[in-house]
């Protein structure tokens, strides 16, 4: 059964307040989408939008229009190759840190425009705060796994880092409360690694600096 918005903005001024409800199960959803990869949660979005499988609130019926799909879809494409080159990988992971968690926080702080600016205001940290995580998750994994000198494990990793990214979001669409079950779980499984992430951010940025550096 496809998702659909609450029909008043009275059921909407509540949804922030009832962790069980759809939407929260879905802005959860799509911000641990966005964490992993921005570009095609975004162009995944506008098209489920587009094809009337996802009725977007008004503060992101703009990820409908066939531009914003288009440009998403061509930074994906690029996204899909950069991602995917051992060493280079380490340099757009990092710069990413400064797109992925504003794009998921603008996501939500738009998806919440007809709340309070209380509410508003919560929507945006929770989105950002859900996308951090997924990129730290994103990054710890990287970081193990980029030294190694074969390119089948950072291939098949990026792979799979797209596919659950672009399948949360189509999932969110149709199952909320799955989708939103699943991203809460993997963001709990990433804060109980919580030590491991932030020595990989931190190994991230030393690599991408130095990479850039011998540039």
């Amino acid at each position: 059964m496809s998702f659909s918005l609450p029909s008043s903005t009275a059921q909407l001024a509540d949804f922030l307040q009832i962790p069980s409800g759809e939407v929260f199960a879905l802005l959860v959803a799509i911000s641990f989408a966005a964490g992993l990869n921005v570009y095609a949660t975004v162009a995944a979005l506008g098209l489920l939008a587009r094809f009337g499988h996802l009725p977007l609130p008004s503060g992101l019926q703009l990820l409908g229009n066939w531009a914003v799909i288009a440009v998403s879809c061509v930074l994906f494409g690029i996204e899909l190759f950069a991602d995917k080159i051992p060493a280079f990988d380490l340099v757009w992971n990092a710069l990413h840190t400064f797109i992925r968690v504003p794009v998921a926080a603008l996501l939500a702080y738009r998806a919440a425009s007809q709340l309070s600016p209380g509410h508003q205001l919560m929507a945006t940290l929770l989105g950002a705060g859900v996308a951090l995580i997924a990129h730290g998750g994103k990054t710890a994994a990287r970081t193990a796994v980029t030294p190694s000198p074969e390119p089948l494990s950072n291939l098949s990793l990026s792979l799979g880092e797209d596919i659950l990214a672009i399948g949360l979001t189509w999932l969110a669409t149709k199952h909320p409360y799955v989708a939103g079950a699943v991203a809460a779980a993997l963001a709990l499984i990433i804060l109980l690694l919580i030590r491991w992430v932030i020595r990989a951010m931190a190994a991230l940025f030393r690599a991408a600096e130095q990479k850039l550096a011998g540039g």
